[in-house]
């Protein structure tokens, strides 16, 4: 078979996919809304992404020219800002020191300094430790109680932890306070 000029077979070509675009055309018409909305809706998006672009740009210039202040609202208490003058809460023989499901239980009477200093020479435990409960406390109950403490006591208890259980989290808690108490 011979082969049409080129200009001929490129009219062919186009006149076949008229044609068949024709056909599809019902077809296509119905799809315009749906391609025209999400087309605008890709150019929506992507100027948003630009405007936000030029925003962080904005901030990190701000943020180079007039670096932010260190500044705490007064609402917000930090532990560092807590003073070591807490008040323990006191309820005598078993009494419920709040209510609801999660509430609080003493333990009986508390404990003078000569009971602890005695238990304390009784176990050979410091009388910080004795005192405390140490053994049994979780690091957020020692946290709670580390306002209560002398220094002496917590580097009592920094000791007593590094020879015995050395978990990093507690000594951590207990060197910092130490340095914050030191501090002051």
């Amino acid at each position: 078979m011979a082969t049409a000029p080129y200009g001929v077979r490129l009219l062919v070509g186009a006149a076949v996919t008229a044609f068949e675009e024709t056909r599809k055309l019902p077809q296509t018409i119905l799809m315009y809304p749906m391609t025209i909305v999400s087309q605008v809706a890709h150019l929506v998006m992507k100027m948003q992404q630009d405007v936000a672009d030029l925003v962080n740009k904005g901030d990190e210039t701000l943020e180079s020219l007039f670096p932010p202040k260190d500044e705490q609202p007064e609402w917000a208490t930090f532990d560092e800002d807590v003073t070591d003058e807490v008040p323990e809460p006191a309820a005598p023989d078993g009494e419920r020191l709040t209510e609801g499901r999660f509430a609080l239980f003493t333990g009986g009477e508390p404990e003078t300094k000569a009971d602890g200093e005695v238990t304390a020479v009784a176990t050979g435990l410091p009388e910080v430790v004795t005192r405390l409960d140490y053994e049994t406390l979780t690091l957020a109950q020692l946290r709670a109680r580390l306002s209560t403490l002398r220094v002496a006591d917590l580097e009592e208890l920094l000791a007593y932890e590094e020879s015995t259980k050395s978990r990093a989290p507690f000594q951590t808690l207990l060197a910092n306070r130490i340095t914050r108490a030191n501090a002051k």
